[in-house]
C-alpha cells in the first residue's frame, strides 16, 4: 500500500516539475536582434546644413527580461524592468555624408582611431510626459571616449512580431569633448549642436 502511495507521489511531483519548468521557459528571458537599423546625424554650419548616417549598428547585448506569448511580448518588453540588457556600438567611421570633405574632419574630430565605437547602453525606459503611449530611454551614450548619461524621446510601432522603433535625441558636441569640425581653411565652422535621429527594427530570434 505504502510503495503504491511512494510511486504516485513520485509521478506526481515529476509532472509537478514539468509543468513548473514548462511555466518558466514560456517567461524565460530572450536575446533581442536587430534586423535593420538607420542613424543619422544632423547639424548646421555658417554656409549649409549636413547630414552624416549609417546602417552599421551592432549589437553587444539585448535581452528580454521575459518573454510571453502572442501580441503582449512587446507591451511587456516596454515596461520597466522588461529589458534586462540592452547595449549597442556603432563604428564610428561607419558615418559618412554626402558633402564632399566632410568625411574626413568628422572622423577627426570624433577620434575613430583613438575611440573607434560610438556606444549606448540603455537604463531604463519611463514615459514621456504629454504624449500618450510615448516612452524616454534613459542611457548612457559614449562617443569618443566620454559617457553622458542622455534621455531618448522614442515612439513604437508593431510590425508583426517585430517593433520598430524611432527615436531622436539633441546632443552639444562639447559635452563629450569634440571639437567642432571645420573646413576651408576655417571659413566653414560647424555648429555644436546636432540632432541624432535612429530607425531601428528589432525582433527575438527563433530558437
Amino acid at each position: 500500500m505504502n510503495r503504491h502511495i511512494g510511486i504516485r507521489t513520485l509521478i506526481g511531483s515529476m509532472l509537478a516539475a514539468v509543468v513548473y519548468i514548462s511555466a518558466n521557459a514560456l517567461a524565460a528571458s530572450a536575446p533581442l536582434a536587430i534586423d535593420s537599423a538607420r542613424i543619422t546625424i544632423s547639424g548646421t554650419s555658417n554656409i549649409h546644413a549636413y547630414t552624416a548616417t549609417t546602417t552599421d549598428v551592432r549589437i553587444r547585448k539585448g535581452q528580454l527580461a521575459a518573454v510571453t506569448d502572442g501580441a503582449d511580448m512587446w507591451d511587456s518588453a516596454l515596461k520597466p524592468g522588461g529589458v534586462e540588457a540592452f547595449e549597442v556600438t556603432i563604428p564610428a567611421a561607419t558615418l559618412t555624408s554626402p558633402r564632399e570633405g566632410l568625411d574626413a574632419n568628422m572622423h577627426k574630430a570624433l577620434m575613430v582611431t583613438e575611440h573607434p565605437d560610438i556606444v549606448f547602453r540603455l537604463l531604463r525606459f519611463e514615459p514621456r510626459p504629454g504624449t500618450a503611449g510615448a516612452l524616454r530611454g534613459i542611457g548612457n551614450l559614449k562617443i569618443a571616449g566620454v559617457v553622458r548619461e542622455v534621455a531618448l524621446d522614442i515612439s513604437t510601432e508593431r510590425k508583426n512580431d517585430r517593433l520598430c522603433v524611432h527615436g531622436e535625441v539633441t546632443l552639444l558636441m562639447t559635452d563629450f569633448g569634440i571639437k567642432p569640425p571645420v573646413a576651408l581653411m576655417g571659413m566653414l565652422k560647424t555648429d555644436p549642436k546636432v540632432t541624432v535621429t535612429f530607425e531601428t527594427v528589432l525582433g527575438v530570434p527563433l530558437t
